[in-house]
């Protein structure tokens, strides 16, 4: 069995993704999986990380601003499309895939367009209620689209969908071994009551400079703060850890195990063990 994943941009679609590679290696013995993704976006680094090869597309999406960058990003858009649906096309003939898996963002479009122009079956899982512009787009001709949400008929032909949840990774369904790790990494108290913000992987400029405003007022309150800001938003030196604070542009180490001295990550490493 051979099969592709491909997408990415976020972590929203990075980490299902590797989830579903792990259940499919988990439940089939004989497999290769390949990961197509997008030249310089993250899931470039984090695939890997995980242990799955990643072939990279030239692809980028339409800017939806008028700023003098965003106009010269889209005239160069035709030309960095038209390269990469040649590219995929070339990596569903090299491959000879069973099935294609989209997850969403730029890559998985001219993946799957590829896939499906010579009728090989393409499944995508949108992981939203609202569903991206790449996906509505393929899921025309998908041959199976998997939800998260119930109420997607409005996005997808009826008689596609199959509502199955998000993929979940396996080392977040028991916390009860990660806690105690968790805290002394973190430097946290384990007895005081604790607050994750997470604005996405790539961050959130409205919860960030809402937490930004008010987290003189967070600290008084007795909250200890956990807040991944993403690598575009300034606070202070971007990257602060001290007691009862964690401020980080991404925090990898949120899958950590405990047992190898907080160098090795279960879900990065496959480590589902818990390193035993």
């Amino acid at each position: 069995m051979k099969i592709i994943i491909s997408g990415g941009g976020t972590g929203g679609h990075i980490f299902p993704a590797i989830a579903i590679a792990n259940t499919l290696k988990e439940r089939i013995s004989d497999i290769e999986i390949l990961f197509v993704g997008a030249e310089g976006r993250m899931e470039m680094e984090k695939v890997p990380q995980s242990g799955y090869s990643i072939l990279g597309l030239p692809i980028a999406g339409i800017q939806r601003s008028f700023s003098f960058d965003a106009i010269k990003k889209n005239l160069v858009f035709p030309f960095k499309l038209w390269a990469s649906l040649s590219k995929a096309k070339q990596i569903i003939k090299d491959f000879q895939p069973n099935i294609v898996v989209g997850v969403g963002g730029y890559a998985s479009g001219p993946v799957l367009l590829a896939a499906q122009k010579v009728n090989i079956p393409t499944l995508i899982q949108e992981q939203n209620g609202f569903a991206g512009l790449t996906n509505k787009i393929l899921g025309r001709n998908a041959s199976t689209i998997c939800v998260a949400y119930s109420n997607m008929e409005k996005y997808f032909p009826k008689n596609k969908i199959i509502l199955t949840g998000n993929p979940v990774r396996k080392d977040i369904l028991d916390v009860s071994l990660v806690k105690l790790a968790g805290c002394v990494h973190f430097k946290l108290n384990p007895d005081k009551k604790t607050i994750l913000v997470i604005g996405g992987s790539l961050g959130a400029k409205t919860i960030n400079n809402a937490i930004e405003k008010e987290f003189e007022k967070i600290k008084n309150f007795g909250f200890q703060l956990i807040w991944q800001t993403g690598k575009n938003f300034n606070w202070q030196n971007k990257s602060e850890i001290k007691q009862g604070l964690c401020v980080l542009p991404f925090i990898k180490e949120i899958c950590l195990c405990g047992y190898c001295n907080f160098k090795s990550w279960c879900f990065e490493y496959q480590r589902i063990k818990y390193c035993q």
